[in-house]
């Protein structure tokens, strides 16, 4: 496989790697202390085209292709996961199951103001007792009247809250259909839900650990109405649609992880050469090198995983096990990066105002969101038949 970058992936990842530099990174430590969606770097981001990239120039959008997203999220990823998730979420999540699965009149509505970047999607799939097991979803969709009428609660949903979220696509129990066995079982579809809406609330922000900047909520649908036509592909493929979308999904995750994997090793080898101890740097210990050597390998192994998975689904390959191994090796690459970075920069690793320190607390929602790292396992188990 080659791995280098033609030209135009090249000079977009230039691209993106400046604009993080020079216009998220500055603002980064503020909004991560105020718990602040950065309103001004998603417009300067949509400025770009960057919420376009995958989507036809018919559509509004760029014409590129899901491998340009992910390097565009690599790229933020490494001064800013919260920034980089936003792009992840919006894209990923909110708006490709809708250009994957909507009608020709859904995706002419919804995808030009989503390419735009100036409205954004969510995805609500999880509960509080579906998350991993997404078919234990207790919200439920009824049709009266020509209406779908949804009842129900989701959470930790990205993107649901902010002033210029504008779609989010629920998954609800729409009836019961015959399982293979013969016993009945939930019929599970994707709803497409306008808001601001009737009944429709985003809870208070979450106090999280990490992604201060991103914005995360619970949400509550109370007798929300929608026409029966916002129904997402087919009536009872929506757990299949949605799990198709976690598998795409997966593999801009793991480019995200790439990028703050890289973040880490950037900051840690730049300070391990400029801070003296004893009258030389630190980074003349082997134990500092061989501690930055590790680093660099989990950074050049996670990388090629993203793209080995990038490149299958951009053939029209199957993906899904690459994608869960790409999430897996990224998460678990960010993590130890971050950790070994805190500790090259000692006390000062430990301040919130030093990226490393937010990069340790970010990092940890990587071997969670969008499939724990236990279900990338069963995922990669399921190939030997385990």
């Amino acid at each position: 496989m080659n791995t280098d970058l033609s030209p135009e992936y090249q000079a977009l990842s230039d691209t993106v790697r400046d604009f993080a530099d020079t216009v998220v990174a500055p603002v980064a430590a503020r909004h991560d202390t105020e718990h602040s969606f950065p309103y001004e770097v998603v417009s300067q981001m949509a400025d770009l085209g960057l919420f376009g990239l995958p989507f036809p120039k018919e559509l509004g959008g760029q014409g590129s292709d899901y491998f340009a997203l992910c390097l565009a999220v690599e790229q933020l990823g490494r001064v800013d996961q919260s920034v980089a998730v936003t792009l992840e979420a919006g894209l990923g999540l909110g708006a490709m199951p809708v250009f994957r699965f909507g009608t020709q009149e859904q995706k002419e509505e919804w995808i030009p103001q989503l390419a735009s970047g100036r409205v954004l999607a969510a995805f609500g799939l999880t509960e509080a007792d579906a998350g991993s097991d997404a078919a234990a979803t207790k919200t439920t969709a009824e049709l009266r009247d020509g209406e779908w009428v949804i009842n129900g609660t989701k959470q930790f949903i990205t993107n649901s809250g902010t002033d210029i979220t504008r779609l989010v696509t629920v998954t609800a129990v729409t009836g019961t259909r015959e399982g293979r066995d013969g016993a009945p079982r939930s019929e599970l579809s994707a709803i497409l839900v306008p808001v601001p809406a009737a009944g429709f609330t985003a809870g208070p922000s979450y106090d999280k650990v990490g992604w201060h900047a991103s914005d995360t909520h619970p949400l509550t649908l109370d007798e929300v109405r929608v026409p029966e036509a916002n129904l997402l592909g087919e009536r009872g493929r929506g757990f299949a649609n949605f799990v198709e979308t976690l598998d795409a999904g997966r593999i801009a995750v793991a480019a995200l992880a790439v990028g703050a994997a890289q973040g880490c090793l950037d900051e840690a080898a730049r300070y391990a050469a400029e801070r003296n101890v004893f009258g030389r740097s630190i980074g003349s210990n082997q134990s500092i090198a061989f501690m930055i050597a590790r680093m660099q390998a989990r950074v050049h192994t996670a990388r090629l995983a993203y793209y080995d998975a990038a490149s299958k689904m951009i053939a029209g390959k199957p993906f899904k096990v690459e994608a869960s191994i790409a999430k897996l090796v990224g998460g678990e690459a960010a993590m130890d990066n971050a950790r070994d970075a805190t500790q090259i920069f000692g006390g000062y690793g430990f301040l919130n105002e030093y990226r490393v320190a937010r990069h340790y607390r970010d990092s940890k929602i990587l071997e969670i969101g969008e499939g724990t790292s236990e279900v990338q396992l069963m995922v990669i188990a399921r190939r030997f038949g385990f």
